[in-house]
C-alpha cells in the first residue's frame, strides 16, 4: 500500500492545486489497491463531490484561462501546458488570442470562475465553439458543466499516470 506522503505528492495536482482531494480521500479510506486510473479517480471524484460548495468553487477557480496570460507567461502547470498545446491554444493567431481574452473577460465576469473544458481530443475551433455556447448558460447550470469537466480532466490526468484495469 502506498503512504499517505506518496499518494498526495503523485496525485495531489489531479485536481489542480487542490491536494486537500488526495488528502481526504486517502484519510478517508478510499485509496486501495492496487492504484488504478479508475479507482483512483473514484476515490477523487468522491471527495470532490462531497467537498463544500465554496471548496469545489475553489478548486475552479484554481484552474487557469485558457491561452491566457499563465500560458502567455509560461507558468501553467505542466499538464495543463500540455493539454492547451494538444488542443492548438498555444497557436493561436491574434485576433484568436484577443477573442479567447475576450470571451475569458467575458466569462469570468459572469460566473466567477474560469472556463474550464477537457481539451484533450478538441480543437480550438470546438473549444471556442463550446465557450461561445456554455457563456450563455445560467449559473448553476455552468457550475454543473464546469465540474463534471474538472472531474473528465482529473480522469483523463489519470489515466496517463496509471493502468485503466483494475
Amino acid at each position: 500500500m502506498v503512504s499517505r506522503e506518496d499518494f498526495v505528492s503523485r496525485f495531489g495536482g489531479v485536481f489542480e492545486h487542490s491536494p486537500f482531494i488526495a488528502e481526504r480521500a486517502y484519510d478517508a479510506g478510499h485509496v486501495t489497491g492496487p492504484l488504478t486510473a479508475a479507482g483512483v479517480h473514484a476515490a477523487l471524484a468522491a471527495i470532490f463531490r462531497t467537498a463544500s460548495p465554496q471548496e469545489r468553487l475553489g478548486v475552479l477557480r484554481a484552474h487557469p484561462d485558457l491561452a491566457g496570460r499563465l500560458a502567455i507567461s509560461g507558468e501553467l502547470t505542466e499538464d495543463s501546458r500540455k493539454e492547451q498545446s494538444g488542443a492548438g491554444l498555444d497557436r493561436l493567431s491574434p485576433a484568436e488570442h484577443a477573442r479567447f481574452t475576450e470571451l475569458n473577460s467575458s466569462y469570468v465576469e459572469k460566473f466567477g470562475f474560469p472556463f474550464i473544458i477537457a481539451v484533450k481530443g478538441l480543437g480550438k475551433d470546438d473549444i471556442q465553439s463550446a465557450f461561445e455556447t456554455r457563456i450563455g448558460n445560467g449559473q448553476d447550470e455552468e457550475f454543473a458543466t464546469a465540474t463534471a469537466q474538472v472531474e473528465k480532466i482529473a480522469l483523463l490526468r489519470l489515466t496517463s499516470m496509471l493502468p485503466e484495469a483494475e
